[in-house]
């Protein structure tokens, strides 16, 4: 059976359609996902996906219920180019995320009424949206920090598309890492309430829980958009790691968080594929960034207070 995916908005804002990752080898950040974090592997699996209009290589796979597209610009490289330009200025981090959205023309026009810049495929601003255009990226500007794709279309070969899925969660569940499902996007914020206006105003996003992270040192909310959570979350200390990320970069993706139902094991299996970890309490841990390319992961066992998915 398909995956089931939960839509918000007027629109249609559906299933996250992926992750995107960005390396300066999109084969080696691959097989780190292949070969620790358990991922099956659909597009790029003997060797990466190359686009010349972008510049870059590209693989995709599965973690769980996730999908991340691995990124890396071809070296040395272009800084005209935005894949090159974002590696050039940010190195390995993780880059963006993308949905996939029913009306995708209704939602150009709710965006553009707004006054939110809307940049075109390969550069340039949209005015209003052709009936031809697949996708196109909101200016981060306007979007508190996070760049985000919206597209008519899913990932050709997703495996949440096929009425394999079903069969294909009974053979990820049982990895050491016990991942159960995918919990969240982190964006950092100067400005949390400013940043959840801008969600759930434009784009319909539906808050979930608000409160304290301690583990972050955070004033957070969680929302939901479409078939995902995205956490927002602004640093009360600015020496933590997120208000280190906050000073240096801006509002921008900064971290992921997988559920899963034995952190012990979790830990066990990243401790031992050379993955080092600190247990911030008895029930979440996250990985040192120098291990997993730049993009600090968290596993806990917690559920989420109102989590639409639990």
């Amino acid at each position: 059976m398909k995956k089931q995916v939960r839509r918000t908005g007027d629109h249609g804002i559906g299933q996250m359609v992926h992750v995107v990752h960005m390396s300066d080898d999109a084969q080696r950040l691959r097989r780190f996902y292949e070969d620790v974090m358990g991922a099956y592997v659909y597009m790029g699996v003997d060797e990466p996906h190359y686009l010349p209009p972008e510049d870059r290589y590209a693989t995709l796979l599965m973690i769980g219920d996730l999908c991340i597209e691995t990124m890396a610009p071809r070296m040395p490289a272009d800084p005209q180019l935005p894949v090159g330009q974002f590696y050039t200025k940010f190195g390995r981090h993780l880059h963006s995320v993308g949905y996939k959205v029913d009306d995708l023309a209704g939602l150009a026009d709710r965006i553009l009424e707004r006054g939110i810049y809307i940049g075109k495929p390969g550069g340039g601003r949209i005015e209003k949206l052709d009936p031809q255009t697949q996708y196109f990226f909101p200016s981060p500007r306007d979007t508190a920090g996070l760049m985000v794709e919206l597209c008519r279309t899913d990932m050709p070969g997703d495996p949440r598309d096929q009425e394999t899925w079903s069969s294909l969660q009974r053979m990820w569940r049982p990895h050491p890492l016990t991942i159960e499902r995918f919990s969240y996007v982190t964006l950092g914020v100067r400005d949390l309430v400013s940043a959840v206006e801008t969600y759930v105003d434009v784009m319909q996003a539906v808050p979930v829980q608000t409160g304290t992270d301690p583990d972050l040192a955070a004033k957070y909310a969680t929302l939901q958009l479409g078939d995902c959570l995205l956490q927002l979350a602004e640093p009360v200390d600015a020496d933590s790691d997120l208000g280190r990320h906050v000073e240096r970069r801006g509002n921008m993706i900064y971290s992921l968080r997988f559920k899963v139902t034995d952190l012990d094991s979790a830990e066990g299996w990243l401790n031992k594929n050379a993955v080092r970890t600190t247990r911030i309490r008895s029930e979440l841990i996250v990985t040192d960034v120098e291990d997993t390319f730049g993009a600090p992961i968290f596993f806990g066992t917690e559920e989420i207070e109102g989590d639409p998915f639990a």
